[in-house]
Parts: structure tokens; C-alpha cells; sequence
């Protein structure tokens, strides 16, 4: 990872993640990734996108 720091209340929202994911099962947790994975493509095309729209001008 990039030495980039969270912010305390970043901090606060991955330890709460961490603890709804350990509740999951590995088949849930499996989907979840998934899903999550396939989200952060769509972002990543968003911005693309976006940063293609604005160099255009």
C-alpha cells in the first residue's frame, strides 16, 4: 500500500467493516468481494470518463 494515512474517522469505518465482514460467511464474504470488485471497475471507467470529457474541452 502507498503511504498514504487514513483519516481517524476512516480508521473508525474499517475497523466497523472489519467486524461486519468476520460476521460473514465465506460464501457471503466471496459475493461481497465480487461485488465490491465490480464496483470499484465501474468507478474507475466513471473517471476515465470524466477525465476524458474534461480534457476534450
Amino acid at each position: 500500500m502507498s503511504d498514504l494515512k487514513l483519516s481517524l474517522e476512516q480508521q473508525f469505518n474499517l475497523r466497523s467493516f472489519a467486524t461486519e465482514v468476520q460476521k460473514m460467511s465465506r460464501e457471503q464474504a466471496q459475493d461481497f468481494l465480487l461485488q465490491l470488485y465490480k464496483e470499484m471497475l465501474v468507478r474507475e471507467n466513471l473517471y476515465k470518463d470524466t477525465l476524458k470529457h474534461e480534457w476534450q474541452l
